[in-house]
């Protein structure tokens, strides 16, 4: 099967001289068509720029950008089948919804009765049925994030990417719409290439997510293999929380040189069998669970307990003592 997107030795670099950014470094990539694909990692380390590209409003440097076995590396964005979603809507204010849905349609010369009509079918199926003759500025940030949607989604683009596109949503809405979003890509079974620096969108969205550092991929997997078996020390630590060890305290605590143990895979018991015991240094309430970081023999350890109504839970002082499974410790290659 012909990849939806593929990426061969891509890289990008800005400026000249001691003044150069190598924003995307050498970068290979595969995208499955249908597939929900999520590019995580933290600002700047090269994750929009690797969608530009794909877009065509930034050129690669070096390598090859294909879209459905074309190489689309040189050609403008109008020339490739994407469209993209930006954070921040990019609606005409002057246009009603449904001429702003409408808009790709009337660039390529369509009947006026032939965009009403697929525009209104575009926001039956984003949830906004009747809102056609309004304004943008007559709908809520969630409204206007559909709208945006609909526009992209009405010339059937093969691909579409969208960055950061919940950004600047609420968390109650922001949420809401990671649902919609999933769902109307299972139904619709098109390709989306998502962008985000949120790794819970991220693990709770994808089918595949590639997490970006510093201009390159450092693992490419489905969420359960990046949370759970991550590659790197970087994906360890920035993809949940996580308790990351090297060194003697990794050796006196899971028998290896290099590891990861998640917070909830550790529990709190007596002093026979404990792993590990000290005192707690901080407690932190985060409603389902309440965090503990145990000072155990000079290492800081994280421990998340299930929040229990009837039970209060440790505090700051207390000594307690850590279990978890040999199965819990993920074993890292030296950095």
């Amino acid at each position: 099967m012909t990849a939806a997107v593929a990426l061969e030795r891509v890289s990008c670099v800005f400026g000249h001289g001691a003044q150069q950014v190598r924003a995307v470094d050498g970068v290979d990539l595969t995208i499955e068509p249908g597939e929900f694909f999520t590019l995580l990692g933290p600002s700047g380390s090269g994750k929009t720029t690797c969608l530009r590209m794909i877009g065509g409003f930034t050129l690669p440097t070096a390598g090859r950008v294909l879209i459905a076995g074309q190489d689309m590396s040189r050609q403008p964005p109008y020339a490739r089948p994407v469209n993209t979603v930006f954070q921040d809507y990019a609606l005409f204010p002057h246009m009603s919804i449904r001429d702003n849905v409408a808009y790709p349609l009337m660039v390529r010369g369509a009947a006026k009765a032939d965009r009403a009509r697929r525009a209104d079918e575009l926001l039956a199926l984003v949830q906004l049925p009747g809102v056609g003759d309004r304004r943008p500025a007559q709908l809520s940030g969630g409204q206007r994030q559909r709208v945006a949607l609909a526009r992209a989604l009405i010339n059937q683009p093969q691909v579409l990417l969208l960055d950061e596109p919940l950004g600047a949503l609420d968390l109650k809405l922001r949420e809401q719409m990671q649902s919609e979003l999933k769902a109307l890509q299972r139904r619709l079974g098109i390709t989306f290439l998502f962008i985000t620096h949120d790794q819970h969108e991220a693990l709770s969205m994808s089918d595949r997510i590639g997490v970006f550092n510093a201009g390159r991929l450092e693992q490419v997997g489905t969420p359960q293999q990046v949370y759970d078996r991550p590659a790197t020390h970087f994906v360890a630590q920035f993809v949940g929380a996580a308790n990351v060890l090297a060194g003697e305290a990794a050796r006196r605590l899971t028998g290896h040189d290099s590891a990861m143990l998640r917070p909830e895979r550790i529990v709190l018991g007596p002093a026979a069998g404990a792993r590990a015991g000290g005192r707690i240094a901080e407690a932190q309430y985060f409603g389902a669970f309440t965090r503990l970081k145990v000072d155990a023999g000079g290492t800081l350890l994280q421990a998340d307990l299930p929040s229990r109504p009837d039970v209060a839970p440790p505090a700051p002082g207390d000594t307690v003592y850590l279990h978890w499974d040999d199965g819990a410790v993920h074993a890292l290659a030296a950095s």
